[in-house]
This record gives C-alpha cells, sequence and structure tokens, in this order.
C-alpha cells in the first residue's frame, strides 16, 4: 500500500493518457512549493528522499512481475522533473528573486524533460534496458540532468545572444 503510494505519486501514475506526462506536470507545483518553503537546498532534498522512496517503491511494485517498468509508476518522472528544474531553483535562490520569473525556463525544463525521457538518448536509453528498480530511476535521473543542461544552454543563449 505505501510502496503504491509512493511509486504512483498518490494515484497520479493511474491518470491516462502518457502517465509519464502527468507525473511530470504534478512536479511542477509541487517543485515550486519545495522552492518557496526551502529554497533549492530544500528541492535537492527532496529529489533525494523521493528517488530513495521511489527506488524501494519500484522494487516493491515490481517484485515477482514480468514488467520491470510499468507505466503506472511515476516517481522517477517527478525526481527526474526537479533535476530538470534544479537550475532554475538554484538561481532563483542565490539571487533572491522569484522563480516563477523565470516561467520560460519552466517550460523549457518540462519540454526538454519529456523529451529526453521518451526519446531515450544515449545514457538514458543505456539506464532505461537495465530490467531492475534502479534502472527504472536512474533513466529519469538522466534524462532530468540532460534537461538541466539545455535549460543552462538555453539560458546562456537568450541571456547571452539575445541579450533578453
Amino acid at each position: 500500500m505505501i510502496a503504491r503510494m509512493i511509486g504512483t505519486v498518490c494515484g497520479v501514475g493511474y491518470l491516462r493518457p502518457a502517465p509519464g506526462t502527468w507525473g511530470s506536470l504534478v512536479a511542477l507545483p509541487l517543485a515550486w512549493a519545495l522552492h518557496i518553503l526551502g529554497g533549492f537546498p530544500l528541492l535537492v532534498l527532496a529529489a533525494l528522499a523521493v528517488f530513495a522512496g521511489g527506488w524501494w517503491a519500484t522494487a516493491q511494485m515490481t517484485a515477482g512481475q514480468s514488467d520491470h517498468d510499468p507505466s503506472e509508476i511515476v516517481a522517477d518522472e517527478v525526481v527526474g522533473q526537479w533535476i530538470a528544474l534544479a537550475p532554475l531553483s538554484y538561481a532563483a535562490w542565490d539571487r533572491g528573486i522569484e522563480v516563477l520569473v523565470m516561467w520560460p525556463g519552466w517550460i523549457a525544463a518540462f519540454a526538454l524533460f519529456r523529451l529526453f525521457d521518451i526519446w531515450n538518448p544515449w545514457l538514458v536509453g543505456q539506464a532505461d534496458a537495465r530490467v531492475d528498480a534502479l534502472g527504472v530511476m536512474l533513466d529519469d535521473v538522466i534524462a532530468g540532468v540532460f534537461a538541466a543542461l539545455g535549460v543552462l544552454v538555453l539560458a546562456g543563449f537568450a541571456h547571452g545572444v539575445l541579450r533578453v
């Protein structure tokens, strides 16, 4: 019961279609709330906690099953989305500005994370090819890192080249 609540993020993983997208969407207001409550450090701690809980929950939910990555498990999407948003949270926390001022970055973080999570390029695909609970979590962590790097590149382009 607890594993199912953690793995599906309180049932969000049962939403159709595209439960992974729903998991990523629910991660956005949660990230905002975490940032408001404790800034970047709280977002990082929450991501670590959800990673650990999601890993455990995935192992519990998939024990004895042939499907090692059922679509209803979306804790991995939450962690990956939070990683994609981390550069925005850090910048807002470090500079004392409202995190939602960077709304284009939020859109980019969401879009890039979904792209990398669905596309599974390179290291994302290698992690996804694992047939264990750690692989379920790691592919989204790596997709989140790729998305965070993309957010940084786009921010550098927008502010450095375009000067917006």
